[in-house]
């Protein structure tokens, strides 16, 4: 479908965050027209619009994490007569008061920021969410309107993971990337290796729990640490493991979320282990193998059981084929274009 209308994409954001980069590569696709307005200040976003060409615009984009940026471009967008879509990706309240504890939930601060982000999300033409929980979290809590809430998946980017044949002749590796925090439970991977000696774990990435992580794994053989890699080298790596990590968190942001690393990781056909959540669709579950299963979260003795025993059932060809097919039916580029044109096409656009 060509669409022949322009987006204007409006903050200081990052063009190369892959939730960006793959809506607008699908965009494009679908034959939107994407510009950009990148202010020098977020403040002064909308006079500095005054004094730019900016030229035709059918929609304003406030992309994922520039809440800052999101009022000077309402204001734009409302001079123009045109609907601005907010793809958050976070709530700064929820970031601030329940994963940072830097507020208490009772305190002014708290109270503020809350009718700050609800007069955000409840000024919107069209909320995006990455999953259903999270929709719902915008619509409960944030004052976002069901009517003008819509999920679209965060997927992975294609071009780099695909799926990749199991390496042979290797001994198994749990592999866990990411960044050492609350949310990932990168000490639940550390704990459940304890109870399986026989098995390699490599923990990649940085973060403020990192050194918790390496004093738990003293004395531990099977426990690996490394740096972050290169996203464009990252395919690789995961093709290098057996069996991929997903979060283990027990804070109800970490319910509400779907990682990157498990749609990377099914999308290069690696049989996958992370917390329950009701971020997943409801009938991922069907069928053997699973190639993604979902444990009770901040249990290591769950997860060591789990990996142990597909490890040991030596199906993991098979797992890591039930993998590659959950991605492409539910979070492959094609189900993640019909969910957006859908949502554009609710605001007309």
């Amino acid at each position: 479908m060509l669409s022949g209308k322009t987006i204007l994409w409006w903050g200081r954001f990052s063009k190369d965050y892959s939730r960006n980069r793959i809506l607008r590569f699908l965009l494009a696709e679908c034959g939107y027209e994407i510009r950009d307005f990148m202010p020098k200040s977020s403040f002064f976003g909308y006079s500095q619009s005054l004094f730019s060409k900016i030229g035709r615009a059918d929609a304003v984009w406030v992309p994922c994490f520039r809440h800052r940026d999101f009022k000077a471009a309402a204001r734009f967008a409302r001079k123009r007569n045109i609907p601005v879509i907010f793809d958050p990706l976070i709530s700064a309240w929820d970031k601030a008061v329940f994963e940072r504890k830097k507020f208490g939930v009772q305190s002014r601060q708290a109270g503020r920021l809350l009718r700050r982000e609800q007069g955000l999300f409840s000024r919107a033409d069209l909320v995006l969410a990455d999953t259903l929980p999270h929709a719902e979290f915008y619509m409960d809590k944030l004052a976002s309107s069901p009517n003008r809430t819509c999920v679209v998946p965060i997927g992975a980017e294609e071009q780099f993971f695909y799926p990749r044949p199991l390496p042979q002749n290797k001994k198994p590796e749990v592999l866990f990337y990411g960044s050492f925090i609350n949310l990932q439970g990168s000490e639940i991977a550390v704990q459940a290796a304890t109870l399986l000696p026989q098995i390699k774990f490599t923990l990649l990435g940085d973060g403020p729990l990192k050194e918790h992580c390496i004093s738990l794994a003293d004395g531990l053989g099977n426990v690996h640490f490394e740096d972050w890699t290169a996203y464009e080298k990252l395919p690789g790596r995961i093709a290098d493991a057996t069996l991929l990590l997903g979060i283990f968190g027990n804070s109800p942001k970490a319910g509400r979320v779907i990682a990157n690393k498990v749609y990377q990781g099914l999308a290069c056909g690696r049989a996958v282990i992370t917390r329950k959540s009701e971020a997943f669709p409801a009938d991922i579950l069907q069928g053997t193998p699973k190639g993604l299963h979902l444990i009770p979260p901040a249990d290591p003795k769950a997860l060591a059981a789990r990996i142990d025993k597909i490890i040991s059932q030596d199906q993991l060809e098979a797992e890591g084929r039930a993998a590659a097919r959950i991605y492409q039916q539910y979070f492959s580029y094609s189900v993640i274009r019909k969910k957006l044109i859908d949502s554009l096409q609710t605001i007309n656009l």
